[in-house]
């Protein structure tokens, strides 16, 4: 059976950029820029991005489309069977994510209603909290919720790889800029917006410590959607002609570009109102409806943006459930849709647990931490770090040979950067990574 490719390089690109662009590009980006020296913070972390991040995204392209497998058979193939592990590690990774991200998805789609019924309407941020508090603690509604965001993910994934994902994708993410730029133009109208820019991008290089840059190098690395295999599968699907290394490039700086302008369009409108920026679900469904309950049209620009969440959800909910998929298609021949429709219910289940443990099940922990909270540290900073680490280790060390064959010119010249990049996956990577897994312990 022939693999499936992308119908064009654009669509890869979009893919995979939307793959990396989730909800952390703008729950979490700004505000750590802005608490962190806000443009010294911009120029530490477009360095790292353009140095670790480019070398990884490269290094998990490469992978996928030199082998043309999911991560397991990729591993396999470059490593040996004992380095099909790592395969098997990131695939459950995959699986651990979307089902509590999916959750996280669902929660969008219902900030979508109660915006477009006004119930969120309210300029009283701890009013705000009280109504979110109350529904992700509900036994019930979010998990429909949840249901029905696993149903979308699910239903890109049936389509396929062309008619599914790449279409998809390609018009949500040009959907997301013009989200971004109507939210962002919407922002600077208000009086004082400007100062909120300047404030947002100043350069204070007295808070460039060691721990910001730590702090920058995981931001950086979380920021990809790196570590977990959806590289690897969706590089696996680019053709021989596709330029792995512009791919790379062009995604990472659509990622970047996409948390730059995350900061403009929050940060701003945060300022002018004088709310205290936050980090994670207290931004977007705390304090951002409180800030469109204060300027005029409010509640269709709170419309806009949590549907701009939504898109930002699904396409990174998509490339999760499509590494889990693509295994099972490529190991053992199942069909597309019956793998679909088996794991999108068992994430679900697994989803609908992660949702009752912020409620009714939130006294049952393990660790210190419910279930939902466990899902999430369990992948995010142990299982993707070491994800990075082993394809570091791969391409520069076992794969070499047959990474740089793909990397090399069609002239069968060599990118006079292919040395520095090998040194860089060899031994910079997997310290810069392990640091940050450290970090996170």
């Amino acid at each position: 059976m022939a693999r499936a490719e992308w119908g064009s390089r654009l669509g890869f690109i979009l893919a995979a950029a939307g793959s990396a662009v989730g909800l952390g590009a703008i729950w979490k980006f700004p505000y750590v820029a802005a608490q962190n020296g806000g443009g010294a913070f911009l120029l530490i972390f477009l360095v790292i991005v353009f140095t670790l991040g480019i070398s990884l995204m490269i290094a998990e392209m490469s992978v996928g489309a030199s082998t043309k497998k999911s991560p397991v058979g990729a591993y396999r193939k470059l490593g040996g069977k004992w380095w099909s592990g790592v395969g098997y590690i990131g695939v459950l990774c995959g699986f651990l994510i979307l089902s509590f991200y999916s959750v996280v998805g669902g929660w969008t789609i219902a900030y979508i209603v109660k915006s477009i019924q006004g119930s969120i309407l309210t300029t009283d941020p701890a009013v705000l909290s009280r109504t979110f508090d109350s529904f992700i603690a509900d036994p019930v509604m979010p998990i429909w919720y949840h249901a029905a965001f696993m149903a979308l993910t699910a239903g890109v994934i049936l389509a396929g790889v062309q008619k599914g994902i790449e279409r998809v994708s390609k018009y949500l993410m040009v959907m997301l800029f013009l989200l971004i730029l109507i939210l962002i133009a919407r922002g600077l109208t208000l009086h004082g917006a400007l100062d909120g820019v300047v404030t947002f991008l100043h350069p204070d290089f007295s808070k460039v410590t060691p721990t910001m840059i730590i702090e920058a190098m995981g931001l950086a690395f979380f920021s990809m959607s790196l570590g977990m295999g959806c590289m690897i599968t969706y590089g696996s699907y680019a053709s021989g002609e596709t330029s792995i290394p512009n791919s790379a490039g062009s995604v990472i700086g659509l990622t970047t570009l996409i948390c730059f302008l995350s900061g403009l369009m929050v940060f701003p409108a945060i300022f002018v109102f004088g709310f205290n920026p936050s980090a994670g679900p207290g931004l977007t469904f705390i304090t951002m409806p409180a800030v469109f309950s204060q300027m005029s049209g409010g509640q269709l620009f709170g419309i806009l943006f949590f549907f701009l969440l939504f898109v930002a959800a699904l396409t990174s909910s998509v490339s999760l459930m499509e590494v889990v998929v693509s295994f099972f298609i490529d190991e053992f021949r199942f069909p597309r849709m019956m793998t679909t429709v088996i794991m999108s219910i068992l994430m679900f289940v697994l989803g609908i647990g992660a949702s009752l443990s912020l409620g009714i099940w939130k006294n049952y922990t393990l660790f210190g931490k419910n279930l939902f909270g466990l899902l999430d540290y369990v992948s995010s900073n142990l299982i993707m770090p070491f994800g990075g680490i082993m394809i570091a280790i791969l391409v520069g060390w076992k794969a070499w040979p047959v990474i740089s064959a793909r990397l090399t010119r069609p002239d069968g010249t060599c990118p006079v950067w292919l040395p520095l990049f090998r040194f860089f996956c060899r031994f910079v990577a997997p310290v810069l990574i392990f640091v940050i897994l450290l970090q996170n312990l």
